[in-house]
Order: C-alpha cells, then structure tokens, then sequence
C-alpha cells in the first residue's frame, strides 16, 4: 500500500471548502483553488471565523504556507 504525501491530500480537496488554523489563532474557511511547494494556498469565498461565526468575509485571498498549522476539509 502506497502511502499519501501531504500534496496528494491536498490535491483530493482541491475545489473544496477548507478550514484553516494559523499561527496567529485566526481560523479561515474557504474553498482551495490553488497551492504550491511551500504550501502557499489560494482560497475564494474566503471568511475569517471566530468561535465558530462568521467574523469577516474575505474573498480571494492568499496564505502563506508558513503561516498555516493546519488544512481540514470544512
């Protein structure tokens, strides 16, 4: 059994809703378009959630992959 790399992961919820921890303790839910080596990620219909509530609408944004602890699919 081939074992999945963290791109291979992220490449099955491509075009999908995300949430996204970072190190700043801000939590952003939006749908992947795109990533990079650096795990830099590109998100549409992006929000910045607090407690669990909508906070702010973002829109387009890009997150640098040094900035994030984590990706789970929303």
């Amino acid at each position: 059994m081939q074992q999945e790399r963290p791109f291979d992961l992220l490449n099955k919820v491509l075009g999908q809703k995300v949430f996204v921890r970072l190190k700043n303790n801000f939590n952003i839910r939006g749908r992947i378009t795109s990533f990079d080596a650096h795990m830099n990620i590109v998100l549409e219909d992006a929000e910045e959630l607090d407690n669990g509530e909508l906070k702010v609408k973002l829109g387009t944004i890009l997150l640098r992959g040094g900035n994030i602890i984590f990706v789970s699919p929303a």
